[in-house]
């Protein structure tokens, strides 16, 4: 029986007639033994709003009283390293949930966000980019997963200063000028193991979540070798999933067809930079990026976060206001309690988030509204079933 006659079953199992009124009773669920045990997740509640938003997370995780527990690990974008115990904590716990970084910008100081995927072989950068209803777009019957290499090409974070006014950086040579001796000498580096392992990431998404496309994103036209091997991967790949179609598309053509017709794009797999333009503006189509959920997730381990933009911490005016929108990271940690097999409590979280996105009278300002953070959370769980 598939999923969606199980689910008619259930709705029919629960209506029963009185008279002439028809009534509905609720379905309990019965889990398996064992799966009600609580589960412990790393917390990272960031810089900026990010403790703002992970704090309502925890909020509604414990009015729902779902079985996960958070140990919290105080870190900041501006450290110059992981603090001690976080990768462990992680590595133990085989999940994270974490708030926005810094990344600061110059100066030498590498990434934590970047750092992080490395240590724990993140391959895979996950967003997904959907209407809510009840909120508005230009577009409708948008619902794109994009699905990114997340630990080589431009975002690998690899330079050095060659000589005084020199600096060699791994990043694509085609967003960079030709003079190499002005500043910069550039180089992009793509393996055929990681754009291998990307795509069947992608196409195994595709097939188990009943998705009928996947649309790989590259610059092959320019960068023949080094996107040239993605696109050799990816129709590899391809021949190995007959049912689902698949097609190809030059970025910046892609950046254009999203703001005309984003309803055309299912899956979407893309090499490191690429990924990061695309998310982001398939989510501003879609409703914003406060909204959208995604994760960073490899073959051990997975760190949930807000899907676009999970690097921006927000304005100042957001964080004294109290007024950050927790939607995306609610969703996330949605994500996140299916990742852990708890697909009721997932259930039950993301109807209550809808719920409250439809009814329309609490929406933070990025939505339109004045609500504060506290305000959504305190409707969310009042929706909670």
């Amino acid at each position: 029986m598939s999923r969606r006659q199980s689910l008619s079953l259930l709705k029919n199992i629960g209506r029963f007639t009185t008279g002439s009124q028809t009534q509905t009773r609720s379905v309990t669920y019965m889990p398996r033994p064992g799966d009600g045990k609580p589960r412990p997740v790393t917390l990272i509640p960031g810089d900026g709003v990010g403790p703002l938003v992970t704090n309502a997370v925890e909020q509604v995780m414990e009015a729902m009283h779902a079985p996960v527990y958070f140990e919290p690990f105080d870190v900041h974008g501006d450290m110059k390293s992981l603090p001690e115990g976080l990768l462990e904590s992680i590595k133990k716990n085989k999940v994270c949930l974490k708030g926005g970084l810094k990344t600061p910008v110059g100066g030498g100081v590498s990434s934590l966000n970047v750092n992080l995927r490395k240590e724990l072989d993140l391959f895979a950068s996950l967003v997904n980019c959907f209407n809510l209803p009840g909120l508005g777009s230009r577009h409708e019957n948008v619902d794109i997963v994009v699905i990114r290499e997340n630990t080589e090409g431009e975002y690998a974070g690899l330079e050095h200063e060659v000589v005084p006014g020199v600096v060699e950086s791994l990043k694509n040579a085609s967003l960079c000028p030709w003079t190499w001796f002005l500043t910069l000498l550039c180089v992009c580096v793509i393996t055929k193991f990681c754009s291998e392992r990307i795509a069947k990431y992608a196409f195994e998404y595709a097939y188990l979540n009943n998705r009928k496309k996947v649309t790989a994103v590259h610059k092959a036209n320019i960068m023949k070798l080094a996107d040239g091997l993605f696109l050799e991967s990816c129709q590899e790949v391809a021949k190995k999933y007959p049912s689902i179609a698949y097609n190809e598309i030059i970025v910046d053509n892609c950046c254009m067809q999203l703001v005309a017709r984003p309803e055309q794009f299912d899956v979407m797999v893309t090499p490191n930079l690429y990924g990061n333009l695309v998310a982001n503006t398939a989510a501003g189509i879609a409703g914003g990026t406060g909204v959208m959920p995604g994760g960073n997730v490899g073959a051990e381990y997975a760190v949930f976060e807000q899907g676009a933009s999970a690097g921006n911490v927000g304005k100042d005016t957001t964080e004294e206001q109290k007024n950050a929108n927790p939607v995306a990271l609610l969703l996330s940690s949605a994500m996140m309690l299916r990742h852990l097999q708890f697909p009721s409590f997932a259930d039950r979280l993301e109807t209550a988030v809808k719920r409250v996105i439809a009814e329309g009278k609490c929406r933070t300002e990025d939505l339109g509204g004045k609500s504060t953070t506290q305000e959504v959370v305190d409707a969310v769980i009042s929706k909670l079933d």
